[in-house]
């Protein structure tokens, strides 16, 4: 997904090649930018993605917004939590299997910085059988951050 958006982004056009200030939420590795780094600024339309693998179809409620990513390829996300993406006010989006919007849970900055607390929200979300991914956004933008997926459950255990 993001060596595609390092060629052409998801409204068609070329990324927007930028040197960071530092600071900025990296969308690939899920950390902080740092200063100096060879950023790029793409549009991506995360549920179109998602859609993409599951099927589901969002009609309306597919977006398209900004988010920054390294112009080179990076360290994968760590499992779990990216504690480095809280510590802002947020908004925990839930959407159901067909990709329609199902309702959002306002989570405050303390709650968003503190792992254990943002990961128990979201697996309070995940207990309503509805619930098929959540969108965790900014608040003061709006703008994507990273999403969570229903954890899948473990099948039968080969013994190797």
């Amino acid at each position: 997904m993001v060596d595609q958006l390092r060629k052409r982004d998801d409204s068609g056009r070329e990324p927007r090649a930028l040197t960071d200030e530092g600071g900025n939420p990296l969308r690939c590795c899920l950390r902080r930018s740092a200063p100096g780094e060879a950023l790029l600024l793409a549009s991506y339309a995360p549920l179109r993605r998602w859609a993409m693998e599951t099927g589901a179809d969002p009609g309306a409620y597919e977006e398209l917004g900004p988010v920054f990513i390294h112009a080179n390829p990076c360290q994968e996300p760590s499992p779990g939590y990216p504690v480095a993406m809280g510590g802002d006010r947020r908004v925990f989006r839930t959407y159901r299997a067909d990709g329609t919007i199902l309702g959002g849970q306002f989570v405050e900055a303390r709650q968003s910085a503190d792992p254990v607390a943002a990961t128990a929200l979201l697996d309070v979300l995940f207990d309503d059988p509805e619930v098929a991914l959540v969108h965790v956004r900014a608040v003061e933008f709006g703008c994507f951050i990273f999403e969570a997926r229903r954890p899948q459950p473990l099948g039968p255990q080969r013994l190797s």
